[in-house]
């Protein structure tokens, strides 16, 4: 077995259990019903809210009919612009860049189709529900303005959450005038809802100035500490439980309107209430990927090596909001280049606020990038991977610092082996197959940050030699408790059989956020550092006892495992944790851990993952319908935990991509700004026969500087290098470059 130890600098030795493609812990309890989601929470003397929704998209409610609602039976209380209970900040304040603009009734304005206009609260869900249809809501309506084209042009302050609207390196214009070959294109790629299997829901319930609220949420200190503010009440009497959440993709990051609404429901009524959005009510008040309008400039010299980048992006946002999908910085980190410059310019439109969705920025930009890319290599006569290859970027080209790891190398080369692409013609619409079929291949690659956040765990030793460790970290489907729960057992030098793992309330430490693909890297190194805490109190205990068999070999060091203390230089001597403790009469050891990266480390090192992703498509020559046949994509995050989950989340990001390339999109009513498709009839996702061969190949490296665990993430990458492969291989299997997603068959019949 490994050992298990901490350094002070530097890697930590992960023991036996990290590594090992390890099954879910929570998979049993999900297949069986016995998971508890927020809104399977049923506190005594329930009541149920449901929130009319707008619709149309901009204006005012001009009439409600209250005195309907209120007639029917079931009915408790209807919540509208009139009665609502002050709240105690203002919806429309920004108080950190984690923070949105809401819609809490605070007046009659209609800033888009599906926001909340009035809330009834009964005692039955079919009450609730009837009366919201009963209030007839009645308005004064405004033209909305719903497109790209459309909407109102303004130059941002910051995009995604803070980041600089533009960069500059270089000098481009004289860059491009010195190509040999340039490409000058444009690519859009349309908003894009979240729509997680488990809705947006959220239990409210006050005991006098103590609200507990249960509800799906991927930042739990953070939204602690909001909801506080907006009550009016101290962060420690807010009770947030959020043990798993069935999907969250960034939309449960942010508070919305419809969870303040729910809480002042409760407020009014003194009771309980519970608020669960329909698929349909998912369109708007919760965030979305906004659209984009993206115009790349590409110069290259003779030999294919680029001479100048330029990426602009021009993204719809809210007309009472700002965020902005930082589209353009996706090219800044990638691609080897004396000179670049990416620009965001915002339009103002009447939908509801966009916020962070899987890869924000990353995932729409290197759409754009990707197939940018390809038509310069095509200019050239290059083979596309070969023309990445040429322009491999050694150091990073925004900040010139070098990779704290970089095998993306590695992923060009074991994805196209896997893949067979040396086998491919470089001209389009070569291929077929047996049944008549355009075939084409295409390659993307893969980039995503590897950030980190901060946060906290509390560990245990047992008299029992058992331990627990505790920290606010959620389970959103992606296998953090398992992975997580690997890390505690190697910190505390224990089997994961005599671990229990406590996760998902905000009593326990605070775990950061659930976001970013930083999750494992941010709360595991929390989590790890707590239990070697514990472990080095252990060993003080057990060195300075002269009964034990460590007696005095404290210089020499120990190791922990299996739930016992070996001496580093004698390995025949040990002592079990449980003797240890007896001896000393304690009943348990505590150690508390940080998970944080080392400043100096951020400062020096430019921090990702990388891969390569190869698509096959076929399409019907006739028809014209287009089939990913085959995704393999090769991907380099440093350490894995678990290789199994690993896999299921590449796997998973991949299949986003085949969404993203080929189906998802919302379409909205010009005349009205509502969405046409608000639901699962007509938002189309992947479904099993969309995505009958998708592989993720791990690539083995070693991160010394991302953090002490070597930990990056895979939540994110599976998406960025995969919406451009398949893009890509449409038009090598047809021979048309279609310059908008999703990729429609109307588009290829020209």
């Amino acid at each position: 077995m490994a050992e298990t130890l901490q350094f002070p600098t530097g890697h930590v030795r992960l023991g036996s259990n990290a590594g090992q493609p390890i099954t879910r812990r929570d998979g049993a309890l999900k297949v069986t019903g016995a998971a508890t989601y927020a809104a399977d929470n049923r506190p005594d003397g329930l009541l149920y809210a449901v929130y009319a929704a707008s619709s149309i998209a901009r204006g005012r409610v001009t009439h409600l009919d209250v005195a309907a609602a209120k007639a029917h039976p079931g009915v408790v209380e209807v919540m509208t612009t009139a009665n609502r209970p002050p709240l105690a900040r203002d919806p429309d304040a920004k108080v950190h860049m984690f923070s949105w603009r809401l819609e809490a009734l605070q007046d009659d304005r209609v800033r888009y189709a599906g926001q909340p206009v009035a809330v009834v609260i009964a005692s039955t869900l079919e009450a609730a529900t009837e009366g919201a249809r009963l209030l007839a809501p009645r308005y004064e309506s405004e033209a909305p303005r719903t497109g790209l084209d459309d909407g109102e042009a303004f130059a941002p302050e910051a995009v995604g959450v803070g980041a600089p609207p533009s960069f500059d390196k270089g000098d481009v214009e004289a860059g491009l005038e010195a190509a040999a070959h340039r490409v000058e294109t444009q690519y859009e790629t349309p908003a894009q809802y979240h729509n997680a299997l488990e809705p947006h829901a959220i239990v409210a319930a006050w005991e006098g100035d103590h609200l507990t609220v249960d509800v799906p949420n991927q930042a739990i200190a953070i939204a602690r500490n909001d909801f506080a503010s907006f009550f009016g009440i101290p962060p420690e009497n807010v009770t947030l439980r959020s043990p798993f959440i069935g999907g969250g993709f960034g939309s449960k990051a942010i508070l919305n309107g419809p969870q303040i609404l729910c809480i002042l429901a409760a407020r009014m009524t003194g009771q309980p209430v519970k608020l669960v959005l329909t698929r349909q009510q998912m369109f708007g008040p919760v965030g979305h990927r906004g659209a984009t309008r993206q115009a790349l400039r590409i110069g290259t010299d003779a030999d294919g090596r680029l001479t100048a980048l330029e990426h602009r992006a021009s993204a719809m946002t809210s007309r009472f909001d700002d965020f902005l999908e930082p589209a353009a910085n996706a090219s800044q980190n990638i691609y080897a280049t004396p000179a670049m410059r990416q620009i965001h310019t915002g339009v103002r439109a009447d939908i509801g606020t966009p916020g962070p969705m899987r890869a924000p920025g990353e995932a729409s930009g290197s759409a754009a990038l990707e197939c940018a890319m390809d038509e310069a290599a095509e200019a050239l006569g290059i083979d596309p991977l070969e023309f990445r290859l040429i322009n491999y970027a050694e150091t990073d080209p925004a900040s010139g610092k070098p990779f704290s790891s970089k095998a993306l190398r590695q992923c060009y080369a074991e994805g196209a082996k896997r893949f067979g692409w040396a086998g491919r013609p470089l001209a389009p619409r070569q291929m077929r197959d047996d049944a008549g079929h355009l075939v084409g291949w295409g390659v993307g690659t893969a980039m995503f940050p590897a950030p980190m956040f901060q946060a906290k765990a509390r560990a245990v030793v047992r008299e029992d030699g058992s331990g627990l460790v505790e920290i606010s970290a959620v389970e959103m489907g992606q296998g953090a408790l398992t992975a997580l729960a690997q890390i505690a057992a190697d910190g505390l030098g224990i089997d994961q059989d005599r671990l229990e793992f406590r996760a998902g309330n905000s009593e326990l430490p605070d775990g950061g956020v659930a976001g970013g693909s930083g999750h494992t890297a941010t709360a595991g190194s929390a989590i790890f550092a707590a239990g070697s805490d514990a472990i080095r109190k252990l060993a003080d205990i057990a060195t300075e006892d002269e009964a034990s068999p460590l007696f005095g070999a404290g210089n020499a060091g120990v190791v922990a495992r299996g739930g016992r203390l070996y001496r580093a230089d004698d390995e025949t001597r040990s002592a079990s944790y449980s003797d240890i403790m007896a001896r000393a009469g304690l009943a348990e050891i505590e150690g508390e851990g940080t998970g944080a990266r080392n400043p100096a480390n951020a400062e020096d090192y430019a921090m990702f993952s990388h891969g390569a992703v190869f698509a096959e498509v076929k399409v019907d020559p006739e028809l014209c319908q287009i089939r990913v046949s085959r995704l393999v994509g090769a991907f380099a995050a440093g350490r894995i935990i678990n290789p199994r989950l690993a896999e299921s989340q590449l796997t998973g990001g991949m299949i986003w991509g085949i969404g993203f390339a080929l189906h998802e999109e919302t379409v909205l009513d010009p005349r009205t700004g509502r969405p046409v498709n608000g639901d699962f009839a007509g938002y189309h996702i992947p479904v099993n026969a969309d995505a009958p061969s998708v592989e993720a190949l791990l690539v083995g490296e070693d991160d010394p500087y991302v953090n002490a665990l070597g930990v990056k993430g895979v939540g994110e990458i599976g998406i960025t290098g995969t919406v451009g492969a398949i893009a890509n291989a449409v038009r090598h299997a047809t021979g048309v470059r279609v310059g908008r997603f999703p990729i429609h068959i109307g588009a290829l019949l020209g």
